[in-house]
């Protein structure tokens, strides 16, 4: 692989753990998704860094950024822009919103009502705005991460299934180790380490890793296992809405970037197996039975990943490491 990846991918991390300590899995996924085109819902309870993950990415990174805090009175036109009447020329101007910057932060997406979750759907899907009978084109790379607080129910809108399958992995930070917060408190004593985040990286640097990554080699066995884990999504017993085309996409595209960023120019089943959890779980509706006997979306994706025979591809073979069918 001629455009290092992996060497890009571990100045941004490094940097983000100036300011996020121990989250160097939820890190590299983050990544992997960015890598990908593809956007990212970070979903864990208050206080965990899912906003500071979310800004110390934006900030090791050299593009635009936008943070758009999420509320029940937030309308489309707040997201999207508005068009104005000037006076003086006596014509109307488009007034862009935060939608048009290259990172954008939905801090909170749940706590908005559906049109206005909406109205990032074309975004998020096709990198482009339509407003006012006219269309346009966001500046490439183009990255929405929202973040969202699944144990506060009220007044929030639960985001529907089209709007989650827009998202290519769903994250959870979790609470840090003893050791861990204490290097946190450690570090805030004097003031807050992001305050001093500089960018690491380019804007250019990520669409070169982007276009790197379409290249990772993905051997026809691999395929096929992706496709295996996929398909059985649609006829377990306790599922009762399987992953669709775009879910075995999403899994093939982020098993893609991961490997480029571990500095492999082809993807291993580990890679699948990596990343299974956090593209698949949001993407099925389990049967209301299975949820019921206290299945969780992330049990069921483990049985499907270990229920799919392992492949041993040549590339495999060549490098030495030992894989062994399930």
């Amino acid at each position: 692989m001629s455009t290092d990846v992996a060497g890009v991918a571990n100045r941004i991390i490094a940097n983000i753990e100036k300011v996020v300590i121990g989250k160097r899995p939820q890190l590299t996924l983050a990544l992997a998704a960015y890598f990908s085109e593809g956007h990212i819902l970070l979903e864990d309870v208050p206080g965990v860094a899912k906003t500071m993950l979310a800004r110390a990415l934006a900030r090791s990174v050299g593009c635009t950024f936008k943070r758009l805090q999420c509320t029940p009175d937030l309308l489309p036109s707040d997201v999207t822009g508005v068009s104005i009447f000037n006076q003086k020329t006596n014509e109307f101007e488009f007034r862009a919103g935060p939608v048009f910057a290259q990172t954008l932060l939905a801090d909170e997406i749940n706590r908005a009502t559906p049109r206005t979750q909406a109205a990032l759907l074309e975004a998020m899907g096709e990198r482009r705005v339509s407003v006012d009978g006219q269309t346009y084109v966001l500046k490439p790379p183009f990255l929405v991460i929202a973040t969202q607080n699944p144990v506060d129910q009220e007044g929030t809108f639960p985001l529907p299934e089209a709007q989650l399958d827009r998202f290519l992995v769903r994250l959870t930070l979790g609470y840090p180790s003893l050791e861990e917060e204490g290097k946190m408190l450690s570090r805030l004593q004097m003031g807050h380490p992001i305050d001093d985040l500089k960018p690491v990286v380019s804007a250019e640097d990520v669409m070169t890793c982007q276009e790197a990554v379409r290249g990772v080699h993905v051997d026809d066995k691999v395929k096929k296992y992706i496709l295996e884990v996929v398909h059985a999504s649609r006829s377990h017993e306790d599922i009762l809405l399987g992953g669709s085309p775009r879910a075995s996409i999403a899994l093939f595209r982020t098993a893609q970037a991961l490997a480029a960023i571990s500095a492999r120019d082809f993807v291993q089943p580990d890679d699948i197996k990596r990343v299974a959890q956090p593209v698949l779980a949001h993407r099925i509706i389990l049967k209301p039975e299975s949820r019921l006997r206290k299945r969780t979306p992330a049990a069921v994706v483990k049985d499907l990943v270990d229920d799919a025979r392992v492949p041993i591809t040549d590339k495999m073979k060549a490098t030495q490491v030992d894989y062994f069918d399930d």
